[in-house]
């Protein structure tokens, strides 16, 4: 079995990376341990993990046993011994990678052949490649703007293009009822379905700067997927969406021209916090919006009979959204991090379509053949 190793090694670079094994386990747990724990010249990707605003438990880094056969985990390997990891979760319907994990320990000392940021990077070099030989299309990875991590994805070839903040509503601050079906009726607010797509891909637009809609590349189909499919809008928690029953839910204008809003509840069932995604348009009221989601979460939770107990309530926001953090803010939550989104695509895209001028001698072949 392979065990974890934190001292580095001098001489020339002699480590592998290699996909992770059965037996690989424990050393990943322990190593895993070591790369959250304060002091000790590992390198992650700086989210909130264990801070003590939320508690004990990991907030983007889940259980190996959550791992799916579509999903990838490499290891660096040294001599026996585990220094590094990177795990990916692969969204097949849209050819895109998302890197949720990527630890490294050891020495930071730049004269040492085998230090966190050699390690991690070799690291997603071979994600890359392995996402060139199977079709990937884009490579996703949020993280924090600290410790070399944005410098190592752009030296990658990633692309920054967003930050995120990670809003919080603490256990200690009691959710609101779920709402009366008068109520609901009353705000113009229903269930989302497919046939709504069309309508949330103009929402998103009328609230997204068109660089960042053209690197994300959603179609309204992306639109259409209900239930645990539904990943959209992206979130640097999407992570956690594994763990949780997803359900969107729209607003309507008064003249039901158009949509206002848009909340994902993600309603826990492990020992994580809940999850709400807003969208809404800067003008619409959605104060009532959240309000009404998080009663969604409190109705859901007490039928589901979930014996964890709460430990809140996470809102991502992207910083573009505004007042969209001011509406989360009067209903208790508030930011622990901020989170920076890189995306590397390996498509070529062209500027604007156009008409060329066909080649004379391609006439003339075509004629005399």
């Amino acid at each position: 079995m392979a065990r974890v190793v934190t001292d580095g090694q001098k001489g020339r670079p002699s480590g592998k990376v290699r996909a992770a094994r059965l037996t690989d386990l424990a050393a990943l747990g322990e190593l895993s341990r070591i790369a959250q724990t304060e002091g000790t010249g590992s390198r992650t990707l700086g989210l909130p993990v264990n801070g003590p605003p939320i508690g004990v438990f990991s907030l983007f880094r889940l259980p190996l046993v959550a791992f799916r056969p579509h999903d990838l985990l490499f290891v660096y390997e040294l001599d026996r011994h585990v220094s590094g990891l990177v795990r990916v979760e692969r969204e097949n319907w849209r050819d895109e990678w998302t890197i949720v994990e990527l630890d490294a320990i050891g020495p930071s000392d730049p004269t040492r052949a085998h230090g966190p940021g050699e390690v991690r990077f070799r690291l997603v070099q071979q994600i890359l490649r392995e996402g060139q030989k199977r079709g990937a299309v884009r490579f996703h990875v949020a993280c924090a703007d600290a410790d070399d991590n944005v410098e190592l994805f752009m030296q990658a070839g990633f692309a920054r293009y967003g930050e995120e903040r990670v809003m919080y509503r603490p256990p200690d601050q009691p959710l609101p009822p779920a709402w009366s079906d008068e109520r609901i009726a009353a705000a113009r607010i229903r269930q989302a379905r497919p046939v709504d797509a069309t309508a949330l891909m103009q929402l998103y637009a009328s609230v997204t700067p068109a660089p960042v809609q053209r690197l994300e590349g959603f179609r309204i189909p992306d639109w259409e997927r209900q239930g645990s499919n539904w990943r959209v809008p992206r979130s640097s928690l999407a992570p956690i969406l594994r763990f949780a029953d997803l359900d969107g839910f729209v607003q309507d204008s008064a003249d039901s021209v158009h949509l206002d809003g848009f909340v994902q509840t993600g309603v826990a069932h492990e020992d994580q916090p809940h999850y709400l995604r807003l969208v809404g348009r800067p003008e619409a009221n959605l104060g009532q919006l959240i309000d009404f989601g998080l009663g969604v979460i409190a109705g859901q939770s007490q039928r589901n009979g979930s014996s964890q107990p709460n430990h809140g309530v996470l809102a991502p926001v992207r910083t573009y959204e505004s007042p969209a953090d001011r509406r989360l803010e009067e209903q208790g939550f508030g930011e622990i991090a901020t989170v920076t989104l890189l995306m590397k695509e390996t498509l070529v895209r062209v500027a604007e379509s156009s008409l060329v001028p066909a080649a004379v001698r391609h006439l003339e072949v075509t004629r005399g053949s």
